[in-house]
């Protein structure tokens, strides 16, 4: 059968290609149609402009083609003949498998989506599990004070998440009026700039001159963490969720970290455990995507206002580029499959 997805073929160049695969199912694969797939930007940013520290798929030296997108929604369309967890028709999470039309994979690489969410919202289970890993290494106790660093799509999800999780005050930094407008919105506190002169005094005026007892660093960005160093409460945890590609400056970890008992927590969502979560705030993908529709149907947690656009694959190329290069991207871009075999 035919199938389309998104290729990088060569650097900073998006394509919608297509591919034959085999559409004959072992007793335990899924055959799903994709509906939505939601664009990554941090991670899909970093391969398409090929910087260091990205996982790169091909065979020449700069580790092109690479296949962008691993958080995407469908509706199942055949089962094998010992498949037991779905049935044709059911909507489920397609996590870890490209910007595609089609997946074929064991059906043990699917979840479940309820029937009452639909399979737009349910395209971001997978991206909301990061900022859900990030929150949770926090170890959070109810009236601590969170910061969350960068307001694209991870920290937009994180802002709730803190929320959620009982932190008071939650503050927010971004360089975007329209981010920090949305977060506020979403639930955060207070809102600041961090290119302001006297953002660090700000943060600590804000947490009763105390410091950021906990923050989600999204940014990936080392002028981010410093800054981060410099707020954070004596004891302070620093989850780093953002994938730090280019370490382009020192940081003098003698005097922000260990004379103030800092940790820095690594929030990489490999380092989850696999089958069972554990109450050290590592829960494994699938409990974090039952947290994820929890949150969503009891009205928790919000997607809609974080998407600002919905567009066809085929323009995947237009929307690399402003993603890419345009000095206000769109925050979260989810292609539409359903149509694209028309």
């Amino acid at each position: 059968m035919k199938i389309h997805h998104v290729c990088f073929p060569v650097k900073e160049k998006a394509e919608l290609q297509e591919k034959e695969i085999a559409d004959t199912l072992t007793e335990t694969q899924v055959l799903v149609k994709s509906h939505y797939s939601l664009i990554s930007a941090g991670t899909e940013l970093a391969n398409f402009h090929a910087l260091p520290n990205t996982y790169a798929q091909g065979k020449d030296k700069d580790g092109f083609p690479r296949y962008p997108g691993y958080s995407a929604s469908g509706i199942v369309q055949k089962v094998g003949a010992e498949v037991t967890r779905f049935k044709v028709g059911d909507k489920v999470v397609c996590p870890w498998m490209n910007h595609r039309s089609y997946y074929l994979a064991d059906e043990t690489k699917f979840y479940p989506v309820p029937e009452d969410v639909d399979l737009a919202t349910a395209a971001a289970a997978h991206v909301c599990s990061f900022p859900m890993l990030g929150v949770r290494r926090l170890q959070l106790q109810m009236g601590e004070s969170v910061m969350v660093a960068g307001l694209g799509l991870l920290g937009q999800f994180a802002v709730q998440l803190a929320r959620n999780n009982g932190a008071a005050p939650v503050l927010a930094c971004d360089y975007s009026p329209e981010r920090r407008a949305l977060a506020l919105k979403l639930g955060a506190d207070h809102v600041l700039d961090p290119r302001e002169p006297d953002f660090v005094k700000k943060v600590l005026d804000l947490t009763d001159g105390r410091g950021v007892d906990g923050t989600v660093e999204v940014t990936g960005y080392i002028p981010a963490l410093q800054q981060a160093l410099e707020y954070a409460a004596f004891h302070g945890r620093i989850s780093l969720l953002g994938c730090t590609r280019i370490s382009d400056q020192p940081i003098d970890f003698y005097r922000y970290v260990h004379c103030r008992g800092i940790s820095l927590l690594g929030a990489h969502t490999m380092v989850r455990p696999k089958s069972e979560s554990r109450p050290n705030g590592e829960w494994t993908e699938f409990d974090d995507y039952r947290t994820f529709f929890r949150y969503i149907r009891s009205g928790r947690l919000q997607v809609a206002p974080i998407i600002s656009r919905t567009v066809s694959p085929r323009d995947a190329e237009k929307v690399y580029q402003q993603l890419g290069f345009e000095k206000n991207p769109p925050l979260g871009v989810l292609f539409d499959w359903r149509d694209i075999d028309a």
